[in-house]
């Protein structure tokens, strides 16, 4: 079987022997069409004839995409169902059961259709994140200082969220922002934020921007608010992060 098979202007017959080909093997669909779009479920909505890129994949998933913007204009999700019924035209039909949502794409015209038949079983490594550097602090909190203990991830409180939290050797609340990157004067202004807030409930509370670098404004403006900052570069897991991506929860 060919890696990919495809036909320019196809007929109804052809689009519907390719569909029917990706749903059987698995493959990936990808059609280039004019079409018009019809959806029915927790609400509706219709999209006028136009230009788009339509992907099925063999998990269900469903995207409708316009020439602009990242974004689907329209999909489903993995799971849902889908075939196609030669009417007037041919239509490509997508099914969700719960909760009821139907998708229906109306081909006016193929211009080219797609069975990709995919190959790939890597999931992705991320490593060097602002949840790996947070992970490494919580396993090795001398990182930060000498009796550095970190109680929390993603602390929530009035004016946003705090990446860790914990206390030093003397008993100081420590607020620590984390920047995976260069850290730059809006690091700073969140982290003055964080701590002006805490202290409103706390008596003595230390805040410490985490990062690779500084801007040197930023480095000016920490010293000015009494702020402090740590050299840390993001950890790298060779591949222990695989097949997730890692977040502060």
């Amino acid at each position: 079987m060919p890696k990919v098979e495809l036909r320019e202007n196809p007929s109804p017959e052809e689009i519907k022997l390719l569909v029917d080909l990706a749903i059987s093997s698995e493959g990936v669909l990808t059609i280039f069409a004019r079409c018009r779009v019809h959806y029915d479920g927790r609400a509706k909505s219709e999209l006028g004839p136009g230009d788009r890129v339509i992907i099925v994949k063999p998990d269900g998933s469903f995207l409708i995409h316009q020439k602009e913007k990242r974004e689907p204009v329209n999909w489903q999700p993995p799971g849902s169902v889908v075939r196609l019924e030669l009417r007037e035209k041919p239509v490509l039909i997508s099914v969700r059961r719960k909760p009821r949502e139907t998708l229906e794409v109306e081909l006016d015209e193929v211009y080219l259709i797609t069975v990709f038949h995919a190959e790939d079983y890597e999931e992705l490594a991320l490593t060097g994140s602002e949840a790996e550097m947070a992970e490494l602090i919580f396993e090795n909190p001398e990182v930060i200082e000498l009796g550095f203990k970190p109680l929390y991830r993603e602390k929530p409180i009035r004016h946003g969220i705090v990446d860790v939290l914990g206390v030093d050797r003397d008993g100081n609340l420590v607020v620590l922002e984390l920047k995976r990157r260069r850290a730059d004067l809006h690091a700073v202004s969140q982290l003055k934020r964080y701590v002006e807030t805490l202290r409103e409930e706390h008596e003595n509370v230390r805040g410490i921007l985490v990062a690779p670098s500084l801007t040197s404004g930023a480095k000016k403006l920490l010293e000015k608010e009494g702020l402090e900052f740590r050299k840390l570069e993001p950890p790298k897991r060779d591949g222990k992060s695989r097949g997730r991506q890692l977040r502060l929860f």
